[in-house]
């Protein structure tokens, strides 16, 4: 199971990635040895994931959602009573 997961950063920017342990990877992205733009930004909480069968379907989704404007990925955030 590959799960999407949106971050908020430290400065309010929201970081989209896939992984198989949401929970272990935003610790990961919180003590520095994440993705390189969360060293900059300093993960702070996940504000939205999503399950995927495969790793392909879940990149392809993780694509999709890195193209969207801030205001659309907020709206994904919403409609899915996830809080933020």
């Amino acid at each position: 199971m590959y799960f999407v997961y949106l971050l908020l950063c430290d400065d309010d920017s929201i970081y989209t990635g896939i992984t198989v342990n949401v929970e272990d990877r935003l610790r990961r992205h919180k003590n520095g040895s994440g993705a390189k733009y969360t060293r900059a930004r300093k993960a702070v909480r996940v504000l939205y994931t999503e399950q995927h069968n495969t790793r392909q379907s879940a990149a392809k989704r993780e694509a999709q959602i890195k193209g969207w404007k801030r205001e659309k990925k907020l709206e994904l955030i919403s409609s899915s009573n996830q809080s933020v």
